[in-house]
């Protein structure tokens, strides 16, 4: 009784591996190139012409009123020099300006 068991488990493993075996190597994987696919530039946002609307329509996490903020200062200070003078508004930060820094232009 025990070789009958013995037999029924040992037949499969010893099937089994004669087909792997048997089995054809894998033919070996050639690397495909990485393209890079040409992304379209987004025209970048002119803080010293862009319309309150203009600028929350475009910038990420600028709202209305940080928008209307930045018409403002520019109104009372004159064109931006640069778009780093962003940060003297209040309610616009580091990572704020990070995330638009390539989204915005001064000319």
């Amino acid at each position: 009784m025990r070789n009958i068991i013995l037999s029924y488990l040992l037949l499969p493993l010893f099937a089994g591996l004669s087909f792997s075996a048997s089995a054809a190597p894998a033919a070996p994987i050639e690397p495909v190139p990485i393209v890079a696919q040409a992304t379209t530039a987004q025209p970048k946002t002119n803080l010293n012409t862009a319309d309150a609307s203009t600028l929350q329509r475009e910038l990420n996490g600028i709202g209305q009123a940080k928008a209307q903020a930045i018409v403002a200062y520019r109104e009372a200070n004159g064109p931006f020099q640069s778009v780093d003078e962003l940060l003297e508004i209040k309610g616009i930060g580091n990572a704020l300006m990070e995330r638009n820094r390539d989204r915005l232009t001064v000319e």
